[in-house]
């Protein structure tokens, strides 16, 4: 069997951030890209150099004060939702938006207000059969964990 070459962005890509940085640099990794998306209203380089991004806002669920992550939107059809490449834990936004699923999004220079949805039970099943089979990257991912993926969906207020 002969080993192939990740295509370059996907989630096998060694030169992800996701697959280079340490829990503690991605924290400072994510606070260098909300910077640069702030001050040019949402256009970002690096890692997400010609793709899409949004910021979510969470309140801790532990903490109660306001977290920011920079996501990659994701949609089926008009729903747009959330998931992430973290390996060993939900990711920390996920268990946020369970506890308290009213978020704030900034997309481009708009900040809106929207509910996040944590999927569970029927609908998470369906939802993520269709998502690992329409996102290659998110069903790389699956391949490698114990756990289902997180899967958040978000409406806009």
């Amino acid at each position: 069997m002969t080993e192939q070459t990740p295509v370059p962005g996907s989630y096998d890509d060694p030169e992800m951030p996701w697959n280079t940085l340490t829990e503690e640099a991605i924290g400072d990794w994510n606070r260098n890209v909300i910077a640069e998306f702030r001050a040019n209203e949402g256009v970002v380089g690096g890692a997400y150099a010609g793709g899409s991004l949004l910021l979510l806002t969470t309140t801790g669920a532990r903490s109660g004060r306001p977290h920011t992550v920079p996501l990659g939107p994701l949609f089926r059809g008009e729903q747009l939702y959330l998931s992430s490449f973290i390996e060993k834990t939900y990711p920390a936004w996920w268990h946020n938006a369970r506890r308290h699923p009213a978020v704030t999004v900034e997309i481009g220079e708009r900040t809106v207000a929207a509910t996040a949805r944590v999927l569970v039970g029927d609908e998470y099943a369906e939802f993520a059969a269709w998502a690992l089979a329409d996102n290659p990257d998110l069903a790389a991912f699956q391949a490698t964990i114990d756990r289902p993926i997180p899967l958040v969906t978000l409406t806009f207020a």
